[in-house]
Formats: structure tokens, sequence, C-alpha cells
């Protein structure tokens, strides 16, 4: 066991000198290496495969490295470690929680809030989230080509009520900076745009991919910009991290984060309190704490939405106003996030 740390603290020095496509191309995506390279017990590796099935593993170094050996319960582990629970399928646990099929006019492109519209600007995702409410998103039917992207832009540019376009995936930061800036100006090109709002987690999960590359196309674009960064725990921030969002902040974007809520990663007030805490020193707002999506797979992470009040109401206790993120349900056809 001490043999599979030696091994893995090494892996992730040797991370430094990569790329981050590089980084993104060698994370682990075989349950038993996970296992393995965290020192987990034999007796985790049956769960780990059936889960696997059902929801490829993918963890890239970077991220790994921030997870403690021979630790199950790790907070940052739960999040990525296939489990045999998720081949339960619990009465209300299904495959489009969020009934987004219902909202998409054009390939790649999902509407459902008014003002603002939301692209799949990549299929792939750095890391694969246990909880992810996504994990069986039809991709192959929603990834546009640059000529099928024209069906969504010529949607947004007949509709001026649209402000905002929303980056998304997937993981919006996975796709290449020459398609992501080819896409932003088609964008620009849209007179009643105001603002850009990406959605990732990969400044988070491999911060090296805040690169000259990324930050020229996102400071000269005139949109206004907000990145929503995607934090769970307290443990996801660091240094890395830090310098990734100093960076963002530095081409002119805002920082934001949304959390979901997660059975044994983040349902205490003290967990919650750190989180908020730590976001703050590197620069990021709370802004969402969303309750479980009820997506097929994810039931054992689910917190009930009365326990979820009351450590809200005690973290309110804990932090001032401007730390508290808001606590709310998607509800499909509701036409904005609902309060808790």
């Amino acid at each position: 066991m001490q043999e599979n740390i030696i091994i893995a603290a090494k892996q992730a020095s040797a991370q430094v000198s990569l790329s981050w496509q590089q980084q993104l191309s060698q994370a682990i995506r075989d349950p038993i290496t996970l296992c393995q390279r965290l020192g987990l017990s034999d007796r985790w590796v049956p769960g780990a495969r059936t889960g696997h099935q059902l929801f490829e593993v993918c963890v890239p170094e970077a991220y790994l490295a921030r997870i403690a050996p021979n630790t199950p319960d790790d907070p940052l582990l739960r999040q990525v470690l296939p489990l045999d629970k998720e081949a339960l399928t619990p009465l209300g646990y299904v495959l489009d929680p969020l009934e987004e099929a219902e909202h998409r006019p054009a390939k790649g492109l999902i509407h459902k809030y008014a003002g603002r519209v939301l692209l799949i600007a990549s299929p792939n995702c750095a890391i694969n989230c246990r909880y992810c409410f996504r994990r069986h998103f039809p991709y192959s039917d929603n990834s546009p080509s640059r000529t099928q992207w024209q069906e969504a832009l010529d949607y947004l540019r007949a509709d001026p009520t649209i402000h905002e376009a929303i980056l998304s995936g997937g993981d919006p930061l996975a796709a290449n900076d020459r398609q992501l800036a080819w896409l932003v100006k088609q964008l620009e090109s849209i007179s009643h745009l105001k603002r850009l709002r990406i959605h990732t987690r990969l400044p988070v999960v491999i911060p090296d991919r805040v690169d000259d590359a990324l930050l020229g196309w996102l400071a000269s674009t005139r949109l206004q910009k907000v990145v929503v960064l995607h934090i769970n725990h307290a443990n996801e921030i660091d240094q890395s991290v830090v310098d990734a969002c100093v960076r963002l902040k530095q081409a002119g974007a805002t920082l934001l984060n949304q959390s979901v809520l997660l059975r044994g990663v983040n349902d205490e007030v003290a967990t919650l309190t750190s989180l908020s805490e730590r976001l703050f020193e590197a620069g990021i707002l709370p802004y969402y704490l969303h309750v479980l999506d009820p997506v097929q797979g994810a039931a054992h992470f689910d917190v009930l939405d009365n326990e979820a009040r009351e450590l809200v109401a005690q973290l309110r206790n804990h932090l001032p106003g401007f730390l508290m993120p808001r606590l709310v349900r998607e509800i499909p056809g509701k036409e904005s996030k609902t309060p808790l």
C-alpha cells in the first residue's frame, strides 16, 4: 500500500510538466487502477466495476493528488469512486431528471429560461462525477460541427430577448481553444447578446487548463464574462486552483461557484462553512447550493429537503450574507430555479 502511495506522488509530480491536453488524455479511466492508486482494499473493487459499467471512471492526476490515500470516506473520493449502489433504480430517479429533451430547439442548444440559452460546447468532461445529472445525456445527438452550429446561432439571432449565452457540456473547456474562440466570435456578432457564461469544472480538476490560449480569447471578447465553477468541498481548492482563478479574474471574468449538496461529501455545517470561506479566499463567490437532481445512479447522494433547509438555516449563523449560497432545486417546467 505504501508503494502505491509513493507511485501516486511521483505520477502527480510528473503531471506538472504536461499540457492540460496530455493530463486529460492520461486521466485514470480504469476503476481497478483508481482503487489501487489510492490504496483501497479489494472489497471496493466489485462495486467499482459495477458502477464503471454504468458510467465510466475519469479522474485526472491533478485531482487524484488531493485525495487522501487509504481513506474510503474522503469527500473528494466519494465524488468519483463508482459503487454498486449506482445499479439501484429507486422510484423517481430517472435518466433525464430535468427533462432537457423537451427544450432542445436546435442541435447543441437548450432553452429553458427567459433571456438565456445553454450551448453544449463539448460532450466531454475532465472528470466524471458520480452524481452528474447528465450522466445519461445523449451527447452524440448534441455535438454540432461548425456547420451544424449555424442553426443554433440563427435561433439566437432571431430572438432579441436572449441576452446571455451559457457554454456548458460535458465541460465546455474540454473543447480546444480554436473551436471555443470561433464559437465566442460568432456569439459576439449577435448584437443583443450581453453576457457569456461558462460552466466548468476544468480549472478545478486540471488547473493548467487556464493557459495563455484560453485567456487570450476570454480576455478579448466584448461580452461580459462570468465563469461558474463547480466545487463541492474546500479540499478541492489547492494553490494551483487559486492561481488559475487569479488568471481568470485578470482576464475580466467574474467567478461564481455552484455546489451540489451531497450525502457524505458536504452535508455538514462545518464543511459548508469551510467551503464558502475557502471559495472567497480564492476570489470566488458562492452562488447556488443545489439539492440533488434525481438522476438514475445517484440516489445514495441524496439529502432530504428538510435536512437541507436545516443545514442552510444553521449555516447563516456562521457566515456573512455574501458568503451564503442559495439553496435551490431545479424543477422541470418551472421558469427559474426554485428556492427551498
